[in-house]
């Protein structure tokens, strides 16, 4: 995370204002995510106490153990900023929660990504043929990473230069 500490091109802040803006920049995305997950989670919390549930076969329970165990990470992930944050608060250390809150949102995003794909896949096993299950979840796997990810990979790489 070395871009913590320069500033964009046309602004003239100080470590500490840009490590001020970053944060509320950072808290606004990581509240998007973390509404996602905890809501996903809570569902998938009350999936196991279902009469359906035990109709599911072994290689389901074990996805559906992952699910719950990804979006439980993800949770402590996207939650991790705040905490850090509260133990480091009045102690001038800004811009090194802004580096570790962006580190850990990375990281929950990620968890979300692996959460989101095995409640697919536990899903349309149930609804689908295994084979089309697997597809189907690697197209969505490709979609969200394309959309979440490698589009700020291209971008990072071709201004990897204009620095």
């Amino acid at each position: 995370m070395s871009d913590v500490h320069q500033s964009p091109p046309g602004r003239h802040e100080s470590r500490e204002e840009q490590a001020d803006r970053r944060w509320g920049e950072l808290l606004q995305e990581v509240r998007v995510a973390q509404t996602g997950v905890q809501i996903l989670l809570a569902f998938l919390l009350t999936v196991a106490f279902t009469p359906r549930f035990d109709d599911l076969g072994d290689a389901d329970h074990v996805i559906y153990v992952m699910t719950v165990l990804f979006g439980t990470a993800a949770v402590g992930a996207l939650i991790a900023p705040v905490s850090f944050h509260r133990m480091v608060f009045g102690r001038h250390l800004k811009p090194e929660s802004v580096a570790w809150a962006s580190r850990f949102t990375l990281v929950g995003l990620v968890l979300l990504l692996c959460t989101l794909l095995s409640a697919l896949l536990l899903i349309l096993r149930v609804v689908v043929s295994d084979p089309l299950a697997v597809w189907l979840t690697f197209g969505a796997l490709l979609w969200l990473a394309g959309c979440w990810f490698v589009p700020a990979l291209v971008v990072r790489h071709r201004t990897r230069g204009d620095r």
